[in-house]
């Protein structure tokens, strides 16, 4: 696959498909990105699983901290990656040791390895890279036009407005 431009679909697909996600590199510091992207995830209603073995045991916005992949309890649809390039062969690794495979490995801005993506799309796992799920899933949904940029999306479609943080769509409830 093409890993230098995603079409909307793709992306969509994805983040209407998952329902479980792993943040590997989840952080417990509230200025970290990690942090906000784990919050907004939860807030769109998924279940979040954070990794981190510096506070495993402990917990992230109210959710048990695990150490690895392989200690989350539930079968997990998507891997977020909040680590460094280098580190996402291992992490592909790790990934490739479950059972059932989860459906996606996402890794945040600027981190991308190749091989490894190649890796884990022979075993049937779809890839996106160096993209911020955070980010587009505001910008499929709309919420990212409430800040004045554009989104590269039109749509007339009406907002589907509920308590607390609001939901245009992508996620179904």
């Amino acid at each position: 696959m093409n890993h230098d431009s995603y079409d909307n679909a793709y992306i969509a697909g994805i983040l209407n498909a998952v329902k479980t996600i792993a943040v590997v590199g989840a952080s417990a510091n509230d200025v970290r990105p990690s942090y906000f992207v784990t919050k907004y995830l939860i807030d769109k209603g998924y279940e979040v699983f954070p990794v981190n073995p510096g506070h495993a045991g402990k917990d992230i916005l109210g959710r048990m901290t695990y150490a690895s992949l392989a200690d989350i309890p539930a079968p997990i649809d998507m891997v977020d990656v909040f680590r460094a390039s280098p580190a996402v062969p291992g992490i592909v690794d790790e990934v490739l040791k479950l059972d059932p495979l989860p459906k996606v490995i996402w890794t945040q801005l600027t981190v991308r390895h190749d091989e490894a993506a190649a890796r884990a799309e022979a075993a049937g796992i779809k890839v996106v890279m160096n993209r911020c799920p955070k980010i587009e899933y505001a910008r499929l949904a709309g919420e990212i036009g409430w800040n004045g940029v554009n989104s590269g999306v039109l749509s007339s479609k009406r907002p589907v407005m509920r308590e607390g943080f609001q939901s245009f769509g992508i996620r179904a409830k």
